[in-house]
């Protein structure tokens, strides 16, 4: 089950229905997971729907290669991008009755779509080829970071090794372009592309100086975001960083495949992976259970905190959860960028969308790095 801190955990399957609020929020009755109402911003209306309409023909092509060797692939893609254009159509007209619009829920007209037309994970492969490929990278990056004496300069670039592999996101179409026509980005390119410091949003330094001289943390909670390097070069050393303080963490994943996201099912196994590769996960997971993996059931790769997975909701509350750290666009910048919550909150994005970057006062590629105290 989620939460089973075990080796041989199973993937979670969450009785539908069953969720409840986070106990993180400031406010639950005030909180709005959406950064922007598209029923309220005529220019973000036009410029979404539009990217929308795009990003299904992706989708349809990518449904379509996942199940090649399917005769009826083909007919089921063209059904799901038929009917996603309706649906879209339906949005942005204001038929559906819905009071506000969020980006989260176009995302989850594309998410559901896929399930509705037989294609359950189409990134599937991609991520398996990615987290294999990353494990293996593994241990010489948590080398090169061991190796940094200065404890501001290590969680310096723990905090843009995070960043660099949030550049590695299969749904901006910024990226793909990057990915499909550079076998060899990893991450140490992707670390040269991301903005300079000073960022757009720069909290690091007050990050750094909560590190070097404040008490460690008594639990984390992490919401990951793509598999590949994202997950094990960004977050695992943040994780096992988190760790050394004696922090417990409790790492997050969607259970609905969503994009290239990390699943739950895809986190155990990458995490025992990851375990061959350092002492220092394999006790924390396997012997003294302060690395606890939990399954979030939301439809597409953004975040609600109302209607979190009651195992994972009731953790949050039992662990005294202290830090909460939301990585990527879709969990940090389309939801969640000015939510409050009850405890320190650490927000992670590479802004990989022109527009949203311009909106934000930043280019593409700009850094959001906001900590709140």
């Amino acid at each position: 089950k989620s939460g089973n801190g075990n080796m041989g955990s199973t993937e979670a399957n969450p009785t539908p229905g069953r969720f409840s609020h986070c106990t993180l929020l400031a406010n639950v009755d005030a909180y709005n997971p959406d950064t922007l109402d598209l029923y309220q911003d005529p220019e973000a209306n036009r410029y979404w729907f539009a990217c929308f309409k795009d990003m299904v023909l992706k989708f349809e092509r990518q449904a379509m290669a996942s199940q090649s060797k399917d005769a009826s692939a083909a007919a089921r893609a063209q059904s799901f991008r038929e009917h996603c254009a309706e649906m879209l159509v339906q949005l942005q007209e204001g038929t559906r009755e819905t009071p506000s619009l969020g980006i989260r829920n176009l995302l989850e007209v594309i998410e559901s779509a896929l399930r509705k037309f037989g294609f359950d994970d189409p990134w599937k492969e991609q991520k398996t080829i990615e987290n294999k490929a990353s494990i293996g990278m593994l241990k010489p990056r948590l080398q090169q970071l061991d190796s940094i004496a200065s404890r501001r300069e290590k969680w310096t670039e723990i905090v843009r090794g995070v960043l660099a592999g949030n550049m590695f996101d299969w749904g901006a179409q910024a990226v793909t372009k990057i990915l499909e026509t550079n076998n060899g980005f990893g991450l140490q390119q992707a670390l040269d592309r991301i903005q300079k410091r000073p960022w757009l949003i720069d909290d690091l330094d007050g990050w750094l100086d909560r590190m070097e001289h404040d008490p460690p943390h008594r639990c984390a909670t992490i919401f990951t975001d793509n598999a590949g390097i994202d997950f094990v070069l960004g977050i695992v050393p943040l994780v096992r960083e988190l760790l050394k303080r004696n922090t417990k963490v409790l790492l997050c994943a969607t259970i609905n495949p969503a994009i290239n996201d990390i699943t739950y099912s895809e986190l155990t196994k990458a995490i025992a992976d990851c375990c061959e590769e350092c002492d220092i996960l394999r006790d924390a997971y396997s012997k003294e259970h302060r690395l606890l993996l939990f399954g979030n059931d939301q439809i597409g790769p953004c975040l609600d905190f109302r209607v979190l997975s009651k195992d994972l909701s009731d953790a949050i509350e039992q662990n005294d959860v202290d830090l909460l750290i939301i990585v990527g666009m879709a969990r940090a910048l389309h939801t969640n960028l000015y939510a409050k919550f009850a405890c320190e909150t650490f927000k992670l994005a590479v802004v990989k969308n022109e527009w949203l970057a311009k909106r934000l006062g930043g280019e593409t590629f700009s850094v959001v790095c906001k900590y709140e105290r």
